[in-house]
């Protein structure tokens, strides 16, 4: 897989992709409303991308930026093939791997300079608080990351660039400690667990809407036709992860009897033990199972 994610102009969202994946993506570009791809590299990294635009019948416009509003690429290639390659080795870092094309420097024009914080000490705590918070939490974008921003109803003191300016530093400062970690960690376990559960057919959903009330109406929607049951937990939930405390996990049955809900409980409570997370459940189909507690390490993605 590549350490890739693709967004398309129809709002896709396409994480670590084969290399096959990407060729399809790149060939299928063309049409009314679905004519480019973004790329990033996993973790985002601020000013890095390459991107591509393709109108049926024309030439491909690809384009990569290499750390800087001053070090943006464009070349024009006739088929589809030659962008493959080129973003896959992008993607991987070959060296090299911009040869053999003849890239042009645009003109971006000038950067803007973004005015420092104009905020008192208190205000400045809470808000890089909540943005680490965030952070840690692990499942931000660096474009949701920047909308954690301090809004009264007569005031913004931070403006939108102020925020895409602080949400970067704290960004590569998260990547920068996650750069130390070693192996698997327990928030990828919980992903590997919830990944067996979704190819036995129970609906799992990570960092799944705002609150229970929330996830309990809208998880039925994600369900497939052959869904049983389904396991999710919430921003909240994550929250607490994230402060070292337990991770709350909330299931159930489409059936809605209890039987059926408590063997989607076991089924969780096995997938999650599997990969080497320790649940604590009594059994009830009525209570809620808890991971106990998580080393809340999440990888940035981007």
């Amino acid at each position: 897989m590549l350490e890739i994610v693709v967004k398309t102009e129809n709002w896709e969202r396409h994480v670590r992709v084969s290399a096959e994946e990407l060729g399809g993506l790149v060939r299928r570009i063309g049409g009314d409303g679905d004519r480019f791809l973004v790329v990033q590299r996993i973790p985002d990294l601020p000013d890095v991308f390459a991107q591509v635009w393709h109108k049926a019948g024309g030439d491909y416009t690809l384009e990569y930026r290499d750390g800087a509003a001053d070090r943006q690429f464009q070349v024009m290639v006739d088929g589809p093939e030659v962008v493959v390659a080129a973003i896959t080795g992008w993607a991987r870092q070959e060296a090299g791997w911009d040869g053999g094309l003849a890239w042009s420097l645009l003109d971006m024009g000038p950067a803007g300079e973004v005015p420092p914080l104009d905020l008192g000490e208190g205000e400045r705590e809470e808000l890089e608080k909540r943005v680490r918070e965030v952070l840690v939490g692990g499942y931000a974008s660096r474009a949701e990351l920047a909308e954690e921003y301090l809004v009264t109803n007569d005031r913004r003191p931070v403006s939108r660039e102020q925020a895409r300016s602080l949400a970067d530093r704290l960004w590569l400062e998260r990547v920068a400690e996650q750069a130390t970690w070693q192996g698997e960690t327990d928030p990828e376990r919980l992903t590997r667990a919830f990944t067996a559960l979704q190819d036995a057919g129970i609906t799992a959903r990570e960092n799944f809407t705002c609150c229970r009330s929330c996830g309990q109406s809208e998880i039925g929607g994600e369900g497939g036709p052959d869904a049983r049951g389904f396991v999710y937990f919430h921003t909240q939930c994550t929250d607490s992860a994230a402060a070292g405390h337990g991770l709350t996990l909330l299931y159930g049955a489409f059936d809605g009897s209890s039987e059926t809900t408590a063997a989607i409980g076991h089924k969780v409570v096995a997938a999650l033990e599997a990969v080497g997370l320790h649940a604590e459940w009594d059994h009830h189909p009525g209570r809620a199972i808890t991971v106990t507690p998580p080393d809340w390490r999440r990888r940035l993605v981007g």
